[in-house]
Formats: structure tokens, sequence, C-alpha cells
């Protein structure tokens, strides 16, 4: 349906307010060549469509950015390299960037906290943060209260326990970790609350860049676990927002 149309029946009573904004959910895409951005995304399930830079070129990220930002819309972007970032800092001064698990923001709009309660992300050790940083910065620019408890493995499993008032009051738990990745699993045995694992590529040679963490989640002998991918520290964000902001 033409988008004047729309708002034509809209403004002259003959398309009910509820109705239009069930058709402009399904308005297309808008047509780059080189990629087609969904700018409606946040119409059908509540979030703008995030920018993964990896792979793509500087230009290809800054023409998408340009679109998206003509719509005023805040702008997320994950593994971004810091040149890419330096050259878009040049163009967006608001845009900002968190070197260490290189994402990307650039916010139009102020972000409310919507969430209905606390968020926690949990690592085993030091070296798990930039994927459990890309977790935090992902649920915060959705809206979310975050907090972060790092480098609390089952090495030194009294490291955990002592935070046991810190992790109770959490409604939604990230848990990141390498080596064998045993830390998702106590944590399920010790909370009632959803635990979302991330098993990260940190580990000496039979870690397989993450493979023996992943089958160790998967395997998990506690309940109330989901599993993401092997450093989708943004998957873990994205799912833990949306828990998060259940009624």
């Amino acid at each position: 349906m033409d988008l004047k149309k729309l708002l034509e029946d809209v403004k002259n009573n003959n398309l009910d307010v509820e109705d239009a904004l069930e058709k402009l959910k399904d308005l297309p895409y808008e047509d780059l060549g080189y990629a087609h951005i969904d700018h409606h995304r946040s119409l059908r399930n509540g979030y703008p469509e995030v920018i993964y830079c990896k792979g793509k070129s500087d230009e290809h990220v800054l023409g998408i950015i340009d679109k998206m930002n003509k719509k005023n819309t805040n702008i997320l972007g994950t593994r971004c390299r810091k040149e890419t970032f330096e050259k878009i800092a040049k163009i967006y001064p608001n845009a900002e960037y968190e070197e260490l698990s290189q994402v990307l923001k650039i916010k139009n709009e102020e972000i409310k906290e919507e969430g209905k309660g606390k968020i926690l992300i949990i690592t085993g050790g030091t070296s798990d943060i930039p994927v459990a940083d890309e977790a935090y910065y992902t649920a915060k620019f959705f809206g979310n209260k975050v907090e972060r408890l790092y480098d609390v493995g089952v090495a030194g499993i009294h490291r955990l326990l002592n935070n046991r008032k810190v992790i109770e009051e959490a409604r939604v738990i990230v848990a990141v970790a390498g080596m064998e990745g045993a830390l998702p699993s106590v944590l399920g045995g010790l909370v009632r609350v959803p635990v979302i694992a991330v098993p990260t590529s940190i580990g000496y040679g039979a870690n397989f860049d993450g493979l023996a963490p992943l089958l160790t989640m998967l395997n998990s002998c506690a309940s109330g676990i989901s599993v993401v991918n092997i450093d989708n520290g943004f998957g873990a964000g994205y799912l833990a927002s949306i828990i998060n902001k259940l009624k």
C-alpha cells in the first residue's frame, strides 16, 4: 500500500490508527544495492536493526548509518573496527565507541530504562570480558538496568558464592565463560531466574576455539539454561533484554 494513501486514509478516518500501524509493519525495506535496511523492524519486534560491522567495508557501514540516521533512530553496531569508528566519528560527533568490545553507539533519542528488573553479566575470567561487555552494552542500549560481575569463575568458586546477594537480585543472568565452560551450570543450581550461557573461544588447545564450553553448556544438568553461539555476547544481551521486558 502506498504510504501517502495510507496516511490520507488515517487522516480521513477511513483507517484506524492501529490498523495503519499493522500495515506499516510490512512496508518494504530500503534497498541500497549492497544492503536492505529494515527500518520497520522495531515496529515488528520492538528493537531496531543492528549493524554487524565485521566483514563490511567502511563505505558500506557508513552508507547504512547514513540511511538509519535520517530516520532519527538510535544505532547500534557490533564488531566495529576502531579504524571504522574513527571515520564514523568525523561525520557523527555523537558516536560512541567501546574499544574492548568493539561496540558502536549513536544515540539520537534518549534511552529509557523499560526493563522490569536487573540483568547481571557474569564472567568466569578476565579474558572473557570483551564478549561479556558486548552483552552489557547491548542490554543497556535497549533500555535495561545492567550490572557486571567479572572474574568469578569456578576455579575459585568462593568468589562467586561471596556475591550471592548480587546474583539473587538479578531478573536475568548472562554467564560468559571459556575453558571448560562450567560457570552457567553452577549458576543454574543457585538461582530461580533464566541463565543465558555464552561460550567463549578463550582457552588452550582442547578448548577448540569455544567448542568445548559450548558442548558443556548444551549438556548442562542444571535446568533453566539457554545457550547462544560462541562469542555471541550481542545475542545474549538481546535475549536478556527481551526476557527482562516481559510482563
